[in-house]
């Protein structure tokens, strides 16, 4: 689960990450009267900043500031509605401004690849860290962290004398910005978190560290330790399709292509859209529209939810259904593919079916008795694939 900033700024400055002042506002009246008592407070200059779950909001319009409370009212009215991203608008953060001297990024990551974590620290803050990985890599420290011993002073003084900044001494810079990250490393491990980013942290010219922008990831596998974490996540950004799938125990991830893929198995769904995807080369394009794993089990009910699914989403054009026969043998699949598709009345869309392993023979024999109208049986992973992606290229002529 992503966060939004202001969600990852509270978070922060619960494990003493230094973050500055600011309230959340839904409209434009709401942002006037957090801009009225920040300035109150003592605030001089305010950002009114675009709250989504993307990057690029300050190239796009989403980040704009305020020096009194009609002004943030004013920026306010301006951002809420926008689309950043294909990310509509409905909150925005004002947050106090700050004087900066120099920008900083800092990151703490899983890192799948290598089964450690990895810290990122950068003197060129600011930018999107893609664009300085590929254009300055070599100003983008990256630090293996070792999971049975963690961000230790030790290894948060490396950190930064890896990314560059001098040793000043133990008051100096350096110095405060590696405390600043054995807290960012607090909130990684207490909150199980795949991500914790901070760009920039800057520095003042006062001397003050402060985090001005906040991404955090949480591990949705490590929910259970974390029932807070509930209302963190927000119910209106979600997509509506991922939502029902979830309620009926489904693992479905929305993409942007063509080809709806429903297997059984998390490594068979991933291996299908990479043979829909280069199949796809060969037809026009095609590419799978989502990722639907049924699980060890493919009842009549589960298939019946999972065509449900993704027959629902408008971009679909075919659909797929990748199967192979284990404890579930294909022959209980193939029952519950004919009741699903029978059961489903609005179900107008192509079903191209793979079966394989277990009785697949007596699958396939089952499907070929049943005739069912839309629906095409191929024996071959590459052959179904092919064929699905030259039916959704027909149906897009």
């Amino acid at each position: 689960m992503d966060l939004y900033e202001y969600q990852a700024r509270e978070l922060f400055a619960e494990h003493g990450v230094p973050v500055l002042d600011g309230g959340t506002a839904t409209t434009a009246q709401e942002a006037r009267e957090v801009a009225e008592r920040m300035l109150a407070a003592g605030s001089t200059l305010l950002v009114v900043k675009a709250q989504v779950k993307t990057g690029g909001r300050g190239k796009a319009g989403g980040v704009k500031l305020a020096r009194s409370a009609e002004e943030a009212q004013a920026r306010a009215e301006e951002i809420l509605g926008m689309d950043i991203k294909g990310h509509t608008v409905r909150t925005v953060l004002v947050a106090d401004g700050a004087q900066i001297d120099t920008e900083l990024y800092v990151s703490i990551l899983l890192d799948r690849a290598e089964r450690r974590y990895l810290a990122m620290c950068s003197r060129q803050g600011g930018m999107d860290i893609e664009t300085l990985a590929k254009e300055h890599p070599e100003a983008l420290a990256r630090v293996p962290v070792d999971p049975l011993e963690g961000v230790t002073p030790a290894v948060a003084a490396r950190i930064v004398a890896e990314a560059g900044l001098p040793d000043d001494g133990p008051q100096g810079t350096a110095a405060r910005v590696a405390a600043v990250i054995g807290r960012l490393w607090e909130v990684f491990t207490s909150q199980d978190a795949t991500l914790v980013e901070v760009n920039p942290l800057v520095t003042t010219p006062d001397g003050q560290i402060l985090a001005l922008d906040g991404k955090v990831s949480l591990d949705d596998n490590a929910s259970f330790r974390h029932p807070e974490h509930a209302a963190l996540r927000d119910s209106g950004e979600a997509d509506p399709l991922e939502a029902r799938a979830k309620e009926a125990g489904l693992n479905y991830v929305r993409l942007d292509g063509q080809i709806g893929v429903l297997g059984n198995g998390a490594g068979l769904v991933m291996s299908t859209l990479d043979v829909v995807a280069g199949a796809g080369e060969r037809h026009g394009g095609m590419r799978p529209a989502n990722f639907l794993d049924l699980g060890g089990g493919s009842s009549a009910e589960e298939m019946a939810t999972g065509l449900e699914v993704v027959a629902s989403d408008p971009q679909v054009r075919a659909i797929l259904v990748n199967v192979f026969g284990g404890i579930t043998s294909c022959d209980t699949v193939a029952n519950g593919i004919v009741t699903a598709v029978g059961s489903l009345e609005d179900l107008d869309k192509p079903i191209v079916v793979r079966l394989d392993g277990n009785n697949a023979e007596l699958g396939r024999r089952i499907l070929a008795e049943a005739a069912l109208d839309g629906v095409t049986v191929v024996e071959t992973m590459d052959g179904a694939a092919d064929v699905v992606t030259a039916i959704a290229e027909k149906l897009g002529a």
